[in-house]
């Protein structure tokens, strides 16, 4: 009867040990899919964090043209401005001071 008693609790041990065995099997399963979809939605906001610098970019340069272009419109501007000053000044110069020459 000791024998069997003793068979038994080794029986009960060991299935408890196949059972803990089985357990941690499906939980590292369950484990490495949820790391699997964890990585592929890193890697898809990885390309939409490339994407969005690489649309960044452009805009920036874009902008950087305009500027440029609108910085020489305003350079023209003031250059036929003072074009028109110093005429202006001239012919003032010449009403004030008469013909001379």
């Amino acid at each position: 009867m000791e024998v069997y008693a003793e068979y038994g609790a080794i029986g009960v041990i060991v299935s408890l040990f196949v059972m803990l065995i089985l357990n941690l099997i499906k939980s590292q399963r369950a484990q490495t899919e949820f790391i699997r979809d964890i990585v592929l939605h890193v890697s898809k906001v990885e390309t939409l964090a490339d994407n969005m610098h690489g649309i960044l970019l452009k805009v920036l340069d874009r902008w950087n043209r305009s500027d440029e272009t609108s910085l020489r419109h305003r350079e023209d501007i003031i250059k036929e401005l003072n074009e028109v000053t110093d005429d202006l000044s001239f012919l003032k110069g010449r009403i004030n001071g008469g013909t001379r020459g």
